[in-house]
């Protein structure tokens, strides 16, 4: 008995491992995208009005909301110490609105930090090549309740007027769904 339990518990710890290395091999890093062009540069592109066209997708890949968002972007303070305010105003297809106001702050070596009010503690991001990663639990209402989800979120710049932007929803480390969106600058 105790032989089996000792093979089933290493048996265990094997496939948790196992589990483990591959989720890290499977996710790209940011600096994979250092030599990426055109070079992405938050503070000038998320500056002025941006439009933006998305979709929520859960884990079957089906639509489950469509939306738009207008966003009002501007930069603020001495170079170095820029505090960049993005105030969100998103319409769903169902008619219903919402706004997020980010308030972003520059670090070294393109990082950055931001915070919003359905936001849980700090946003954390970086900037390489013509990419962003930003990784952030959202308080999310979900029929009366508010629940706690993480998001990776990746931008990649694809014009001085485009961006694309993918993010993946998850709680307890299993997805839930993706947010796809374009953002257009005026």
């Amino acid at each position: 008995m105790t032989r089996f339990n000792l093979s089933a518990r290493g048996f265990l710890v094997a496939v948790a491992t196992a589990a483990a290395l591959l989720t890290g091999c499977a996710s790209p890093q940011i600096t994979e995208y250092a030599s990426e062009k055109p070079v992405l540069d938050m503070r000038q592109y998320f500056s002025g009005t941006i439009d933006a066209y998305g979709v929520f997708t859960d884990r079957s890949g089906k639509v489950v909301k469509r939306f738009t968002v207008v966003m009002d972007c501007k930069w603020t303070g001495a170079p170095g110490q820029e505090v960049g305010v993005l105030d969100e105003n998103f319409t769903y297809s169902d008619g219903t609105k919402d706004r997020r106001v980010w308030a972003l702050k520059r670090g070294v070596d393109g990082k950055y930090t931001g915070t919003a009010d359905d936001v849980l503690g700090e946003a954390n991001g970086e900037e390489k090549g013509n990419a962003f990663r930003w990784g952030y639990t959202l308080k999310l209402p979900v029929d009366g309740k508010v629940i706690e989800v993480q998001f990776d979120d990746w931008m990649y710049l694809m014009s001085n007027k485009v961006m694309l932007n993918k993010a993946t929803m998850s709680k307890f480390g299993f997805k839930l769904g993706e947010v796809t969106l374009s953002f257009v600058k005026r």
